[in-house]
């Protein structure tokens, strides 16, 4: 067996709309097919695939346990002065780096819920790698 992709996470919330609203505005991913399942909820869709899946629930979320919690979800992406140009314009406060040895470079975000995404580019993408405070 040799795994290769993440094929999407599945994210619970309290705030659908706005999550769906926040993805789309700020990733380009939209609500697309979804399995008529007896709950809320939204698969948003980049580039025909289905990478973020929304579950709405009206209990709070669970107490945060740092020895249980997803602490991220990454996403490969080209066009790396093109996602920060449109990052700044959406007043979206994100955080760079560079992986040590590797040269893979990451924008780091948070959606609408607080979720940490990162977004990670090729080495050699020419862009300027300041961090933004989403002002």
């Amino acid at each position: 067996m040799a795994l290769k992709t993440l094929d999407h996470v599945n994210i619970r919330t309290q705030n659908l709309d706005a999550m769906i609203e926040w993805y789309g505005r700020v990733l380009d991913m939209h609500p697309g097919d979804r399995p008529p399942f007896p709950f809320p909820g939204a698969w948003l869709y980049a580039n025909g695939a289905a990478m973020v899946h929304l579950v709405g629930v009206s209990d709070a979320p669970a107490p945060y346990r740092p020895d249980a919690q997803l602490e991220h979800f990454a996403i490969s992406a080209e066009g790396l002065d093109t996602l920060l140009a449109h990052l700044r314009a959406q007043k979206t406060a994100y955080r760079c780096g560079v992986l040590p040895e590797m040269g893979i470079q990451q924008v780091n975000i948070n959606d609408y819920d607080g979720n940490h995404i990162h977004i990670d580019f090729a080495p050699g993408e020419e862009a300027d790698l300041t961090d933004y405070n989403g002002a």
